[in-house]
């Protein structure tokens, strides 16, 4: 197979000469497995030198003197706590450097006749958040291109706003809001309100559902838009209570009123019934914009260190981002779709699943329940939900908050935001990868051909090349790990930070064990149980929300 990575032995990014990167939080484990797989690599082509006119020997030839010094050069600058802390600062300046040239060609645009109109600079400004920047860098960056060209602002422009849109010359009917025809989000309310579906409590099917959503993207919404103001008008209906109901005449009390005689009132031709007040519209929460500018997630990185919390538990970032959840791969499950896109903002996540002399600080008891032969540092089984959910409160006890991922915390964590299969990559094809169903069980469905060296549960860490793009280990195979989520089935639209609704007894489990099958290995591989079911392949592991 073609592999371009020997390319960046000498490149001034020391994780790319190791082929990692400054996001994966590589372990020491890692770095020196890279390295010495690396210089292995080189070492294997060392007879190429003799051979001046092997084209491959012509491309290689720099790389086959000075590759060990530049690979050597970077294992001993990351394993150093403190070379590799000042490496990441002069990397994230030139991320900072990179946004402010992004913001420099916009500013540019926007100079085009030595002016800067006010409304201009409001968007550059705005443009300049997408990309990550402060105002003040912002601001800073617009003074000195003003000054070197001698430019000047210019207020904002006066304009008369114009005229509405007029629909129809007749009146709308009573209780009916006029509508604004360029506006399809507020067509699409009126429509909804207007088919007074669940207006009595019950639930909307998923035909109505799929109607609904059809005529929202007819008037021009997408499908994401659509949902989401089903849901809104959905929640408007939960919220509705009906008036009191009067009292049964039999019921009434009995009071006893002298009649007395109604004024006669004349009816003019100006007199109208009296129009009720319209309701006031249903206030809405703004749409939650995460930003997922390589900026951004770079600032995320300064702003929240990684960290050992008071258990030993090692936390690692997981900056914010964007992936598509759910696969339509051939072996992918129906529940895996339909696939669609997810925003998360950024938290913390345990390196490892929680094992047993960590979870034992919370229940001592548990020592009594620990797998055969599983040591302190094997990952803690037979636990369920509630319990994972027990650990996670004890733990928020020094003032962060611990809690189990959602379920698409976990499968972000596990695939980042290129769509991989599993957390390394695409192919599963040696046993130095993850803890599966391999040669030395006896499960039907084993591969007969890989040994991953242990017929049941491994230590936490024993596959440091699985690692995710994050630097998470162990989340393919070993263990499940309990998720905070309730089963439900995928729905199209986009989401940010999603949740489950928690009223379904089935709980999410993620990853594959040591009894799973390869397929059960994919980071969009979903199962689930009862919550309070515990397994001797069943743990978790924690997430930290990041606090601000």
């Amino acid at each position: 197979m073609r592999w371009d990575g020997w390319r960046n032995y000498n490149s001034d990014d020391l994780y790319a000469r190791l082929c990692l990167t400054y996001e994966s939080n590589p372990s020491p484990e890692q770095i020196e497995e890279n390295c010495r797989q690396l210089l292995v690599w080189w070492q294997k082509k060392l007879p190429l030198k003799n051979q001046t006119s092997n084209p491959l020997a012509q491309m290689l030839r720099a790389g086959l003197d000075e590759a060990p010094a530049f690979l050597a050069e970077a294992r001993t600058k990351l394993l150093d706590a403190e070379a590799r802390a000042q490496f990441d600062l002069l990397l994230h300046g030139q991320i900072v450097q990179e946004a402010l040239g992004e913001f420099r060609k916009l500013l540019a645009f926007a100079l085009g006749e030595n002016k800067l109109r006010e409304e201009d600079e409001n968007r550059l400004y705005e443009r300049g958040r997408g990309l990550g920047l402060t105002r003040s860098d912002m601001q800073a960056a617009v003074e000195g291109e003003l000054t070197r060209l001698g430019a000047e602002r210019v207020a904002a422009t006066m304009f008369t706003a114009p005229a509405p849109v007029v629909i129809s010359s007749a009146a709308p009917a009573a209780g009916v809001a006029p509508v604004d025809a360029r506006d399809p989000a507020t067509e699409f309310r009126r429509m909804l309100r207007l088919s007074k579906l669940c207006i009595d409590g019950d639930e909307m099917t998923d035909d109505q559902r799929d109607a609904m959503c059809n005529m929202g993207e007819s008037l021009g919404l997408t499908g994401g838009e659509a949902e989401d103001l089903i849901d809104e008008y959905l929640e408007e209906c939960s919220g509705m209570t009906p008036p009191p109901l009067a009292p049964a005449p039999s019921m009434r009390p009995a009071v006893a009123t002298a009649p007395t005689a109604k004024p006669a009132v004349a009816k003019t031709a100006s007199m109208a019934p009296v129009k009720r007040p319209e309701a006031a519209p249903v206030a809405t929460a703004p749409k939650e914009v995460i930003n997922t500018s390589p900026l951004a997630r770079a600032q995320e990185r300064q702003q929240f260190p990684n960290f050992t919390n008071s258990a030993g538990i090692e936390m690692l970032l997981v900056p914010s981002g964007v992936f598509f959840m759910g696969s339509t791969a051939k072996d992918a499950a129906p529940h895996e779709q339909p696939v669609s896109q997810v925003s998360l903002s950024c938290y913390y996540m345990s390196r490892f699943p929680i094992t047993n002399v960590q979870y034992e600080k919370c229940d001592p008891t548990h020592r009594t329940k620990r797998a055969a032969n599983a040591g302190d540092n094997h990952p803690v089984v037979y636990v369920n939900a509630k319990e994972a959910e027990k650990f996670c409160q004890w733990m928020s006890r020094d003032g962060k908050k611990y809690r189990l991922p959602t379920e698409a915390e976990w499968e972000y964590a596990a695939r980042g935001m290129d769509g991989r299969s599993f957390p390394w990559g695409e192919r599963l094809d040696s046993g130095n990868l993850a803890n599966f169903a391999d040669k030395q069980t006896n499960f039907p469905w084993r591969d007969a051909v890989i040994d991953d060296g242990y017929p049941e549960s491994s230590p936490v860490g024993s596959f440091p090349r699985g690692a995710s793009p994050f630097g998470l280990e162990d989340m393919a195979g070993n263990v499940f790990e309990w998720c905070l989520d309730s089963f439900e089935a995928y729905k199209t639209k986009e989401r940010v930070n999603p949740r489950s609704s928690m009223n379904n007894t089935k709980r999410i489990y993620r990853g594959g064990s040591w009894k799973s099958r390869v397929s059960n290995l994919r980071t969009s591989a979903r199962n689930f149980n009862l919550p309070n079911y515990s397994s001797n392949d069943v743990g978790f592991r924690i997430v930290c929300e990041c606090e601000g």
